[in-house]
Formats: structure tokens, C-alpha cells, sequence
């Protein structure tokens, strides 16, 4: 078993220290920060991501497993910066306003960045010009819309209209999602993508970072 294979295994289990002993181990036999990502810790959060969708894990799993990503990522993140690596694209994330829901958002930013992608979580109850600004400021590909209630999915249209407004709607694509939500109502406000879990959304998002 390669070092990358040993560290995506145990993300998969979750065994944040051992993940964190396996990227320092790799790291001090000279492997490149950027293979240990992709080939370790993003496989490995491919693996999860997966079997989350086809229902073989659940949230608990994920997030066990999260926190081991995120125990390896912070050994690598300064390396990765000092060599100039970036990351796939930005992602601007967050529950709409008068929505303090977070959960699936935190699941959904969790997979986007065992992706490899740079998450900017505005955390609950985010106006639509906290999305647009914030998307604007960082040069985010993606905004990424969360809402759990009937009441607060109207605030997506709003996003999608303040983007517009802005003059960024052709460079910024719209992600919407939560249990109200679904294709229909995507198309009907304007926005771009929905997809029904975490990990296919975190998949469409970097196919679009990448483009």
C-alpha cells in the first residue's frame, strides 16, 4: 500500500491522529504537498463522498471523517501556500437570511472542500448582498445557497437578482439546495445548479471551478 492509499484508508475511518502521523511521515519523505492532497486526502473524501450518496455511510461518518481531512490539511496548507499551490476555485457558501440552519450547509462545505476547493462560509442568516459582495471581493466562481424553510428560499431569487444587478451574474454560478428546494424551483429564480446531496454538489461545483 502506497503512503497515499494508507492516508486516504484511514480518513475513511476517521483516525484523525493516524491521518495527521501518515501526511507528516509522507511529507518528511520528501512527497509534494499537492500529491498528498490529491491522491490522499481528497481520495479518500471521493471514497466518503460517495458512499454517502448511495446511503453506505451517514452525517456522523462524514463528519468523523472531515475532521480527519481537516487534521491533514492543516499540516499541508502552509506548505502548499509557500509553493504557490492554489486552490481548484472559490466557493462563497451560506444559509439564507432568516435561516439559522446549518447543518447541511456544513455538509456541503465539508465535501467542497475534500475537493480541493477554497470555501468562504458566511455562516446563517447571510443577505443576498453579503453572497454578491463576498463573491465579488474574493473572485468566487460559486455561490452556494442553503436553506431549510419554505419562508427563507425566496431569498435565493434575491441572490440570483443582486448578482445580476452587480453585473457578475455571466461570471458567478448559483447553486441553490436544502429540503425545500428542489429542480423546478431552481429554474424558476434563475439560478444555475441544484443538485438533492452534499456530494454531488461538491462535484458540480468543481466542474465548474475547473472550466
Amino acid at each position: 500500500m502506497s503512503i497515499y492509499e494508507e492516508i486516504s484508508a484511514l480518513l475513511q475511518k476517521g483516525r484523525m491522529k493516524e491521518v495527521s502521523a501518515s501526511v507528516k511521515k509522507a511529507l518528511d519523505e520528501g512527497h509534494e504537498a499537492k500529491d498528498i492532497l490529491e491522491k490522499g486526502l481528497i481520495a479518500g473524501m471521493d471514497v466518503v463522498g460517495e458512499k454517502f450518496k448511495n446511503n453506505e455511510v451517514y452525517v456522523p461518518d462524514v463528519l468523523i471523517a472531515a475532521r480527519a481531512m481537516y487534521a491533514g490539511m492543516d499540516l499541508l496548507k502552509p506548505v502548499l501556500a509557500s509553493s504557490g499551490v492554489k486552490a481548484a476555485g472559490t466557493v462563497v457558501i451560506g444559509t439564507c437570511k432568516g435561516d439559522l440552519h446549518d447543518i447541511g450547509k456544513n455538509l456541503v462545505k465539508m465535501m467542497m472542500e475534500g475537493k480541493g476547493l477554497e470555501i468562504i462560509d458566511l455562516g446563517v442568516d447571510v443577505s443576498a448582498d453579503d453572497f454578491v459582495n463576498t463573491a465579488i471581493e474574493k473572485n468566487a466562481k460559486v455561490i452556494a445557497c442553503s436553506a431549510l424553510l419554505t419562508t427563507t428560499m425566496g431569498e435565493m431569487k434575491t441572490v440570483v437578482d443582486k448578482a445580476t444587478e452587480a453585473g457578475i451574474r455571466d461570471k458567478v454560478t448559483i447553486m441553490v439546495g436544502g429540503a425545500p428546494v428542489n429542480e423546478n424551483y431552481c429554474k424558476s429564480i434563475g439560478a444555475d445548479i441544484y443538485k438533492p446531496d452534499a456530494a454531488s454538489a461538491a462535484e458540480a461545483a468543481l466542474a465548474v471551478c475547473k472550466q
